[in-house]
């Protein structure tokens, strides 16, 4: 390719990481704004958290064809194949955090559209706030180029994953002692799932960004693995 035109091949692969980032942003404010409607039964949030999903939609599909156009007009290779593999792969997991911050709206507006007498009162902000984090995390490595952040997000998954344990054993618990309790805390069981799979996704995120840069899929060696996979050059 001539200078020219890798200066555009340049421009398209910044335009593209934008759109990448502006995408992650989105599911960031569904993500926090449907755990403030839990927190405040805020059922007209849930509704805008709800609809936030169409652009989450659109964002996906145009970032996509994006993609498609650039391979096929561009023909990469090496590290720039990686990088727009990395991006089709992470545009997927952002739209299915979107799909879950819209899941944990939905079981807040069918809990709070009832009787609240029975509502089980369990810990969640903590384990949100991290998921929060984690993504933060694996999108400014997407941004940077930085994938020594992987083994980070894995450990923080790792405690996510242990909290998500905790909350279930205590809403059975609560549901055994008192079954008039059973269909919210049932809700509040699938919202904490959610919180659970985002941080997953938020993890994979991340592995995408070793792959980019060292050409090494990462994403079935577990939390070991991934730290002895970091240590190499």
């Amino acid at each position: 390719m001539t200078e020219h035109t890798l200066k555009q091949f340049d421009t398209e692969l910044q335009e593209l990481r934008g759109k990448v980032l502006r995408l992650g942003g989105v599911v960031e404010r569904q993500i926090t704004q449907a755990m403030t409607a839990l927190a405040n039964a805020d059922l007209a949030l849930c509704e805008q958290v709800i609809s936030t999903d169409h652009e989450v939609n659109r964002l996906e599909v145009e970032i996509d064809e994006d993609c498609v156009h650039i391979i096929a007009k561009r023909q990469p290779a090496a590290r720039d194949l990686r990088m727009i593999m990395t991006v089709i792969k992470t545009i997927t997991d952002l739209e299915r955090i979107g799909d879950e911050a819209k899941k944990i709206a939905k079981k807040t507006r069918a809990m709070y559209s009832g009787d609240l007498t029975y509502v089980p009162r369990i810990e969640l902000r903590h384990s949100a706030d991290t998921v929060v984090s984690m993504l933060r995390q694996s999108l400014d490595a997407f941004a940077r180029d930085d994938c020594s952040v992987a083994a980070e997000v894995a450990r923080r998954d790792k405690e996510v994953n242990a909290e998500f344990k905790a909350g279930m054993r205590q809403l059975i618990t609560f549901m055994m002692e008192d079954p008039r309790t059973i269909s919210r805390a049932l809700e509040l069981l699938f919202i904490a799932k959610s919180i659970e799979r985002i941080g997953d996704h938020a993890k994979n995120i991340s592995e995408y960004v070793v792959y980019m840069e060292k050409g090494r899929d990462v994403r079935h060696l577990g939390l070991a693995g991934l730290e002895r996979e970091m240590l190499k050059d």
